[in-house]
């Protein structure tokens, strides 16, 4: 029974690290998973803007349903690319750094959009646009590190040369995603504890956390349709490249007898 099984096994592993098989796949995917993000986005959208305004905050708290889940893309983007860094240095898998790439900069957006409408947000709860607090300057850590890998993938044109020391770039940035979980915990900041992943349930009212949930559903998916067309770009591009380098290589052989006559 195990001779039967494992070919089997093999063939998954194999047809999961192929790229052909991955563009196959994601056309048939993409579609219905951009369909039904912007559907749970325009749901998500509409309570929002429905949702009863905070009796402190006003209706600025609605900046929340924005804020919340490019906070959390933030992090789960930078996860993200850290397992696809394991896949790279550990397993060898040829769509590894793909992802890598094609995840870092929907990372960088989302964590400039958390930075962006959280300085929105506590201006008129602070008093003032910027705090450097540890969870602010954690994530604004986190935002350079994005920016880093960007930097470091495009100094090097050989993607297969770049990929050994991103992934290791990559894997020590993770130091920082706890730090940002936990620095309202760690020390005394400004910025407000978890307010929805608690040990004793959330403490937002359930007009206000349900819209916030249906949006970070909705941004979630919204995360992986770009990463899932981002990862297909940077394959054809990489085919391209490889066949224009295969192009110039046959165009040289073939001009070398020309100039030896």
């Amino acid at each position: 029974m195990s001779d039967t099984i494992a070919p089997a096994r093999r063939f998954s592993l194999t047809a999961l690290a192929n790229p052909t098989r991955f563009l196959s796949y994601s056309g048939k995917i993409l579609p219905w998973l951009g369909g039904l993000s912007a559907i749970i986005l325009i749901v998500g959208l509409y309570m929002s803007f429905t949702a009863p305004a905070d009796y402190q905050q006003g209706i600025t708290v609605r900046i929340m349903y924005v804020h919340v889940p490019a906070a959390w893309l933030s992090m789960m983007g930078y996860m993200v690319m850290a397992v696809s860094a394991l896949g790279t240095l550990i397993w060898r898998h040829p769509l590894a750094d793909v992802s890598i790439k094609a995840a870092a900069p929907i990372g960088a957006a989302f964590t400039f959009l958390a930075l962006a409408t959280g300085s929105l947000w506590g201006k008129p709860m602070w008093g003032t646009w910027w705090v450097w607090d540890a969870r602010l300057t954690s994530v604004f850590v986190l935002f350079l590190m994005y920016l880093g890998i960007i930097a470091l993938q495009r100094a090097m044109d050989d993607p297969v040369k770049a990929a050994r020391p991103v992934a290791i770039l990559v894997l020590v940035g993770t130091v920082n995603i706890p730090i940002i979980k936990f620095s309202v915990n760690w020390w005394n900041t400004l910025h407000q504890p978890a307010a929805v992943i608690r040990m004793d349930g959330p403490t937002i009212d359930p007009s206000m956390l349900w819209p916030l949930l249906v949006m970070a559903v909705g941004f979630t998916l919204l995360f992986f349709f770009m990463h899932m067309v981002a990862m297909r770009t940077e394959i054809w591009r990489r085919r391209i490249a490889s066949m224009r380098r295969a192009s110039a290589r046959e165009q040289r052989g073939a001009a070398k007898p020309v100039l030896a006559e």
